[in-house]
């Protein structure tokens, strides 16, 4: 075989390989949207219907009004992870790109720790201290909590992102008489503003997806986000699928158009701090 039909082979091997990734990725996301339309009996008559079968508006009338308030809830999380993420990790993140930190190893490597605690190790714990702090049941203290995972992630790829900022730019505008800050505010966030945006987009969906941190936090209050909300249909005994479809299908609206506006800044966020220079 010539260098060129491997080239080629190799070429239909990876968009095979791609295509069958986004039929993986993709098909429960149209089975939510088919589930949508048909009532619980037809998802369990032991048929599947690739189109819906009897649609039916059913499950939208039975959400619409019950969810309605969940996904506010949801909104305001998601939206209160992200600013908290980039409150706390932009500042951070160049912090430890640089300056030469004693304890720079040591926060890095706890904050790659932290992306691997289960999540429910970090909810127990955060219920007690919650409970000291009068944080339970409250919108601080879920944003709280959903940050721990969202801001370590966050200070890691701004970091790598300014690590490939040339001094010489910071040095520059020190020269023109610019404060620190000066230079932190108007030249390093605007050059990182793909990467800004990439972490809080990650924070928000972070946020809004959710579901531990809201079950410890949130016991039993009248704050109940989107994930919670579709759990309520779920019982020990009879579980109505047509309205979790049906609230599985409100929650993607959201993250999806979120992640189709900001799709191209993720995307240059990712891969901005790969090459430095």
């Amino acid at each position: 075989m010539s260098r060129v039909q491997r080239s080629r082979a190799l070429r239909g091997l990876c968009t095979l390989a791609a295509a069958g990734a986004l039929v993986i990725v993709l098909f429960p996301v149209y089975a939510v949207v088919v589930g949508f339309f048909e009532s619980t009996q037809t998802l369990f008559s032991g048929t599947y219907y690739w189109l819906p079968h009897a649609p039916t508006l059913d499950n939208y009338r039975t959400v619409v009004d019950a969810q309605s308030a969940n996904v506010l809830t949801s909104l305001i999380v998601g939206v209160g992870t992200a600013l908290l993420s980039l409150v706390v990790a932009v500042p951070a993140a160049y912090a430890l790109s640089k300056y030469r930190l004693r304890l720079t190893v040591v926060l890095v490597s706890s904050l790659l720790v932290c992306q691997i605690v289960p999540s429910i190790v970090l909810a127990t714990s955060l219920f007690v201290v919650f409970h000291w702090t009068h944080l339970l049941n409250s919108y601080p203290g879920l944003i709280i909590a959903d940050g721990t995972y969202a801001i370590p992630f966050a200070i890691l790829v701004l970091r790598a992102f300014f690590f490939s900022l040339p001094n010489e730019v910071m040095q520059a505008a020190r020269v023109d008489g610019a404060s620190e800050w000066q230079t932190f505010r108007r030249i390093v966030v605007p050059l990182a503003r793909s990467a800004v945006i990439t972490v809080a987009v990650f924070a928000f969906l972070n946020g809004w997806g959710d579901f531990i941190f809201a079950l410890t936090v949130l016991n039993g209050s009248g704050i109940q986000p989107i994930t919670l909300g579709i759990y309520t249909y779920l019982g020990n005994y009879s579980t109505d699928w047509g309205a979790v479809m049906a609230s599985a299908a409100f929650a993607m609206v959201p993250a999806g158009v979120l992640l189709v506006v900001a799709q191209r800044y993720i995307a240059t966020g990712l891969t901005a701090g790969s090459v430095k220079g």
